[in-house]
């Protein structure tokens, strides 16, 4: 007779728990690649480019990172480990990134897609208001994929351990 494999509770919570890491970040990875893209070469897109984020930050980045807080919360519960530096800099980072997407991205991703509209409609080139707000977003962006990356180093190295 074939032994079938034991599958812990705890496993399959640390299997959601990087499923929701991936599936609430992966996206945010691709945006400096294809938004300045965009921008050059499809400017009448922008609007619903902006509009876009704002919805898949609302239903995709959003649910997914809080789903990763409660894992990550069990997990570090379940195993006793919430002193340890692996576990509190990522959470803190986690807090910090679900901050981050209600207080700065959405409201500036609204703003965005309403700035690239007026401006397409007064005649089609993008002022530097709108040049300016989308630099900014992008360096928060570029900052926040850092916190990512540095959050999966700690979780995966375990330095301080």
């Amino acid at each position: 007779m074939t032994a079938v494999p034991a599958i812990l509770f705890y496993d399959v919570v640390v299997a959601l728990h990087v499923m929701a890491v991936v599936i609430a970040f992966g996206v945010t990875f691709v945006y400096p690649a294809v938004i300045p893209w965009l921008v050059r070469t499809h400017p009448e897109a922008m609007p619903a480019v902006h509009e876009m984020q704002v919805r898949v930050g609302r239903l995709v980045i959003v649910p997914f990172a809080t789903l990763a807080l409660l894992t990550g919360f069990y997990l570090a519960a379940d195993a006793d480990v919430f002193s340890e530096t692996w576990v509190t800099v990522p959470m803190v980072i986690l807090i910090v990134l679900l901050g981050l997407a209600g207080a700065f991205f959405t409201p500036r991703e609204r703003a965005l897609a309403a700035l690239a509209r007026r401006d397409l409609d007064a005649g089609g080139t993008f002022s530097d208001e709108y040049a300016a707000k989308a630099q900014t977003v992008a360096l928060v962006g570029a900052l926040s994929s850092a916190l990512i990356l540095i959050a999966v180093f700690f979780m995966v190295a375990k330095p301080f351990a």
